[in-house]
């Protein structure tokens, strides 16, 4: 009688999840968070006083925010289940390869990225995540069938975030240029991200996705602020002007000292943890819809991504007088559009 009630429970929660109005609402949700985190890393970046050239403190930065993201995630996990989550030691392995993938990788190369190109093109750029999620879990992982409707549909939702990229902000129609190692090291994120989404999926149907999620930001964190100390020590220009002659301990106390700047006020702990919280919510939400869902379903949605990071940039950032609202109108249209389409089997 338990074991079947176990399977009933399993079988309403399945249903819930895979409802096509809860899948929506939730994945704009995490599309949303993740699209807040665009502004917030700005606005990180003032209150921490750390310059587009340091990129050891802002790897710094991004491990101590994916850190705090894991104990988070674990956290809100052990209370929706009314119990401590702790992996097996079959988890491990998959913990190992998500913080590879999702934490180290994709941030690793994002941010030394984003400091060598234009954020027009590292959006762009990172919209490709998409196709290359979809490409990969057809293709690759035969997960589900590459069929027409969800080619046209990523295709639209690609000129939505395009156009509103290019054209949506005043002045920024002749910014794209050609590639160089900014936009490379983006694109690498960005497969690193599409891998991710897929393993995900495969991971979360044996695994509980609060576990995977929660452990693999505290060890893709932990390797993030250890790669950011190692780069501040042995690529002093990371850590910026004036630190070539340093000793090592005197690199570590100004990175140390540099830092508790910014978490020592009320302002610099609260976006750290904010960013966290972003992390901590968005990614378990998405890994419990890519356990029921085909990536296709699913992955379609991150066209909102930079939609929602363009709009709450204007917000958060003053930047509204450069937002043209109509080129913005047809994005969304498009992207919509998109979406539909892709959702259908």
């Amino acid at each position: 009688a338990e074991k079947g009630q176990v399977m009933q429970q399993k079988t309403e929660r399945k249903l819930v999840w895979t409802n096509t109005a809860v899948v929506c609402l939730v994945a704009l949700l995490c599309c949303f968070l993740w699209g807040s985190a665009f502004p917030g890393i700005k606005i990180g970046y003032g209150i921490f006083d750390i310059s587009g050239e340091q990129t050891g403190l802002q790897i710094i930065f991004a491990g101590t925010r994916f850190f705090l993201a894991g104990i988070m995630a674990v956290v809100i996990g052990s209370f929706s289940h009314k119990r401590p989550l702790f992996p097996k030691k079959t988890s491990w392995l998959p913990i190992l390869h998500l913080s590879l993938l999702q934490t180290t990788l994709q941030y690793f190369f994002f941010y030394i990225g984003l400091g060598k190109t234009s954020g027009v093109k590292a959006s762009i750029i990172e919209a490709l995540n998409v196709f290359v999620a979809l490409f990969v879990a057809c293709l690759l992982f035969k997960q589900e069938k590459l069929k027409q409707n969800k080619i046209i549909g990523s295709i639209l939702g690609f000129a939505g975030v395009f156009l509103v990229e290019i054209w949506g902000s005043r002045g920024t129609g002749s910014s794209l240029g050609g590639i160089g190692i900014g936009e490379i090291c983006v694109f690498i994120s960005t497969v690193a991200y599409a891998f991710s989404s897929v393993y995900l999926r495969k991971y979360s149907e044996q695994e509980e996705p609060f576990v995977l999620s929660g452990y693999q930001f505290i060890v893709g964190g932990i390797t993030l602020i250890l790669l950011g100390f190692l780069m501040c020590i042995f690529l002093p220009a990371s850590l910026g002007s004036g630190y070539a002659a340093m000793t090592t301990g005197q690199v570590l106390g100004a990175v140390a000292s540099h830092m508790a700047g910014g978490f020592f006020s009320l302002k610099g702990c609260g976006i750290v943890l904010y960013l966290a919280m972003v992390s901590a919510v968005a990614y378990s939400l998405w890994g419990v819809l890519l356990k029921y869902n085909p990536v296709s379903k699913v992955a379609v949605f991150g066209f909102t991504t930079p939609i929602f990071g363009v709009l709450l940039s204007a917000i958060l950032l003053r930047e509204a007088d450069t937002l043209r609202i109509g080129v913005l109108v047809i994005s969304l249209i498009l992207v919509s559009i998109g979406t539909l389409m892709a959702q259908k089997n």
